[in-house]
């Protein structure tokens, strides 16, 4: 076939070594300065290739946006989507297999396996005992860095990038590391305010092991507990740069540097006093189910400053991701219905 015959016409034998590759190797040739030369090349397949694409976090988002429109994501009959061996299922502790309690909630997870052992018998006991241990210790860390909402079964493209840096800060806090210097972007995004103590005092931990923790950070909680704080400034961008003050968080608030202008109160942001009235138009959404979204209904108006929250709100961001199924997303205008 030739680079321009449809794909209907391509002989099936030709198309499967297109999508999955080939074992033997293709014979290519190459006439660098005039010199014909062959060699051998192995080609593993447009499959192989796009589903490497997609799970390198290096890639960007347009270019993943591309890969999109070639891949299709459906529930497995088999596993349901557990992705586990059925024989797997068969095996169940207190009643439940792995794939329910990985579809639990971290912190309904924890409490559950507390009264775990009064629903054992007494070999299981003596069995799990010490693998019910290190998996409440493990538990124990994500409570402690406040991912009580996720589920063990969530991918990790569905993470915002406080959320995984708060699961990669969890398991350095198990391994009990010293002498590591720690540099963290931020890792308060996506972390409700009453929880910021919880990764405050994970990161005080993994100080107090040994260690030394370097936080990028805007949050006033962060940055009045920490040991010593940079600020950099005088404004952002090309005009800023340099550092305008450091020390202590005391030091800082005795300084004159925007942020010390802020913490202390003299500047704020001013709550609107009035409100835009948008322009009239709504997006419904009906029965948003994802994460922790319990089939939720909800109009937007459009033309306005929207604000989504909530002490436990993974997953507000899927009515911006038109790929998922699930949803039903209508834009209404007076006349018409799209």
């Amino acid at each position: 076939f030739k680079l321009d015959t449809p794909i209907k016409d391509i002989p099936e034998e030709a198309l499967d070594a297109i999508l999955n590759g080939s074992d033997e190797p293709f014979k290519l040739q190459n006439t660098p300065l005039g010199n014909a030369s062959n060699y051998f090349l192995s080609f593993p397949g447009v499959l192989s290739y796009l589903q490497a694409e997609q799970g390198d976090e290096a890639i960007s988002e347009s270019r993943n946006g591309r890969f999109q429109n070639y891949i299709s994501e459906s529930t497995c009959p088999e596993c349901q989507g557990t992705r586990l061996r059925k024989e797997t299922l068969f095996f169940k502790i207190a009643g439940k297999n792995i794939a329910e309690l990985s579809q639990m909630d971290i912190g309904a997870l924890a409490e559950w396996l507390n009264g775990v052992e009064d629903r054992m018998s007494s070999k299981q006991k003596q069995i799990a005992t010490e693998i019910l241990k290190e998996i409440r210790s493990r538990l124990g860390f994500l409570l402690q860095v406040g991912l009580n909402y996720l589920s063990l079964n969530r991918s990790s493209k569905s993470l915002s990038g406080g959320e995984s840096q708060r699961i990669r800060l969890a398991t350095q806090i198990g391994s009990q590391l010293v002498n590591v210097l720690y540099i963290l972007d931020e890792p308060s995004i996506g972390l409700h305010q009453r929880d910021n103590h919880r990764l405050i005092n994970s990161l005080k931990e993994l100080r107090d092991s040994g260690n030394s923790v370097i936080v990028v950070e805007h949050d006033k909680d962060m940055i009045l507990s920490a040991d010593h704080v940079v600020d950099i400034g005088p404004m952002a961008g090309r005009n800023g740069g340099k550092i305008v003050a450091q020390g202590t968080p005391a030091d800082i608030l005795a300084s004159c540097s925007l942020t010390a202008e802020y913490l202390n109160g003299h500047k704020k942001i001013d709550i609107p006093e009035k409100r835009r009235e948008g322009n009239g138009k709504n997006i419904t959404i009906k029965g948003a189910s994802g994460h922790n979204l319990k089939n939720v209904s909800v109009t937007i108006p459009l033309g306005k400053f929207i604000c989504v929250l909530g002490a436990m709100i993974m997953g507000s961001n899927l009515p911006a991701k038109s790929s998922c199924p699930s949803l039903l997303v209508t834009k209404y205008t007076p006349d018409i219905c799209l």
